[in-house]
């Protein structure tokens, strides 16, 4: 398999679930500006839609979007305890933060790292984030990771999303559940693998 990524992008998540999985995958860098992988590639042949990540595998067919390329990535090891079973309810659990996160957190910094995103666009955005940062705050109150114990491929999309606080200008000071959960993902030796393969961390 291989996984197409960018540094500190939303593929940061598949690749945590790669090494928290212990999972053979071969990364290759995309430059997203210029639509190039590292080979040289026309990206857009690979992903049409134009963004990471997306996951080739064995038999040459791609899969693309995040959430369903981390569910499909933990299957591949079930004892990594990175996904419930599925049909349990605490699948279904994990695909209800999964899609949380991708339609409330991760869709609201899209104009956030847009240069061109007028101020009267940014400040809803982050009013939304924030009011989302709130939820979670609650949600983490006396839990380790979002579905209590157990790490999950739901908290890999988590920490990579709420992680880009750092660049738009939201102190998680405020959210000290969310604060001290980052904290906690990061100290996570196969998190701190994947973010210093990206350059995101020493």
């Amino acid at each position: 398999m291989k996984l197409y990524m960018s540094p500190g992008a939303c593929s940061l998540s598949p690749h945590i679930v790669v090494s928290e999985a212990g999972l053979n995958v071969e990364l290759e860098k995309v430059n997203l500006a210029e639509h190039k992988t590292a080979s040289g590639q026309d990206y857009m042949t690979v992903n049409p839609k134009g963004y990471v990540p997306a996951l080739r595998l064995d038999d040459g067919s791609i899969l693309t979007e995040g959430p369903a390329i981390v569910q499909y990535l933990a299957d591949q090891k079930p004892a990594s305890g990175l996904i419930p079973a599925a049909g349990s309810i605490d699948r279904y659990r994990v695909q209800e933060w999964l899609n949380f996160i991708g339609t409330e957190l991760h869709k609201n910094f899209g104009p956030l790292f847009n240069k061109a995103t007028p101020d009267a666009v940014k400040e809803p955005a982050k009013a939304n984030i924030t009011k989302r940062l709130t939820y979670l705050n609650g949600q983490l109150a006396g839990k380790q990771y979002l579905m209590g114990a157990n790490f999950t491929v739901a908290d890999a999309y988590a920490f990579t999303i709420i992680n880009w606080t750092n660049f738009v200008g939201i102190d998680l000071k405020a959210y000290p559940n969310v604060a001290a959960y980052m904290a906690r993902v990061a100290a996570r030796p196969k998190v701190h693998e994947a973010l210093k393969d990206e350059g995101l961390a020493k």
